[in-house]
């Protein structure tokens, strides 16, 4: 097992040098919305996605695919209601607009690498760290706890299951064109209303919701929901697992 910062260059071409990967899945990243570092957010999304597409394309024996993974903030506050993959990207914040110029920064790549881009939307599961929000909300209920602090609460996202996504990324290294963009999602959206109802129903209870003004977010996405209409034509059926499974295999588990 290897660990090494993607903006330290020379350590990684040293890394990918002794891993020689047959398969690259590029997941490393400040994925984070509101990461408080904005030249961190850029610094690691965009050059250090660099550093390693660079550091694969000096390999004598290049990588027979590479998986990017972007986000489906790149498309912002989109009048589109159900998006797909070509819907113009707007992102309306600095990780958005981090992830698609690492997107546009890849293209340079593509003549030398096997690059598929996929637009991944909001996933979950055991494991993910409680400054997101639904495992932030499981936690709450899984501690017995009556009321919660939250920021905007008038979204709405397509939350995909974590096992989900692992498989759908499996099956793109393995069936994916190279050069083309892939939305990863559910194709449903779910409102933080319909996400707190669900954990109401598994943990017995109601539990209070106060807005915070610190956790609100001025240029936060409204509103996003994928299309999986391309993904499927290539993969087939992802699988997708209902967002209350996945709530209560996190609640269950935890």
């Amino acid at each position: 097992m290897y660990s090494v910062d993607l903006c330290d260059r020379v350590s990684l071409v040293r890394v990918v040098a002794d891993v020689q990967p047959h398969v690259v899945v590029h997941l490393a990243a400040i994925s984070f919305v509101g990461h408080s570092d904005v030249d961190a957010v850029y610094r690691t999304n965009i050059v250090g996605s660099r550093n390693l597409l660079e550091a694969l394309a000096g390999m004598a024996q290049k990588p027979r695919s590479v998986l990017l993974v972007s986000s489906s903030n790149v498309y912002g506050n989109s009048v589109v209601e159900m998006l797909d993959e070509s819907v113009p990207p707007a992102p309306a914040n600095d990780y958005g607009v981090s992830k698609l110029a690492m997107e546009y920064m890849a293209r340079i790549w593509m003549d030398r690498l096997p690059i598929i881009l996929t637009r991944t939307f909001n996933y979950t599961g055991l494991g993910q760290s409680p400054q997101f929000l639904i495992p932030k909300i499981v936690e709450h209920f899984r501690r017995g706890e009556y009321e919660i602090e939250l920021g905007n609460i008038d979204v709405e996202r397509d939350f995909s299951d974590v096992r989900m996504v692992a498989r759908a990324y499996a099956a793109l290294l393995a069936k994916g064109t190279a050069g083309e963009i892939f939305n990863v999602c559910s194709g449903k959206a779910h409102s933080l209303k319909d996400v707190l109802a669900m954990m109401a129903e598994i943990a017995g209870y109601q539990i209070k919701v106060r807005v915070n003004p610190m956790f609100v977010r001025a240029n936060d996405v409204k509103r996003l929901q994928g299309s999986t209409v391309k993904l499927r034509q290539v993969i087939g059926d992802p699988g997708a697992i209902p967002l209350r499974d996945t709530l209560r295999w996190m609640y269950a588990n935890a």
